[in-house]
């Protein structure tokens, strides 16, 4: 699956809005839509907020792996 496609599920499954995920990156709705319409590029920084809100790797929510892990606890 591709990353946009994954924030989207990801986002859906937990019942998030994209105005709710926005605030939480403090960013605009548009520039989320964006994100998950695969029109720009997430910062690194805004994809380890979304990790750690879902619960899944790095690994998963790039789309680098199909397998849904935890995130790393410190």
């Amino acid at each position: 699956m591709v990353w946009n496609n994954i924030i989207r599920s990801l986002r859906l499954n937990n019942s998030y809005t994209q105005q709710q995920i926005a605030d939480f990156l403090c960013i605009c709705q548009k520039t989320y839509s964006d994100y998950e319409l695969g029109y720009t590029r997430i910062p690194i920084d805004s994809l380890i907020k979304l990790a750690r809100l879902y619960d899944v790797d790095m690994n998963y929510i790039t789309g680098a792996s199909d397998i849904c892990n935890s995130y790393p606890k410190k």
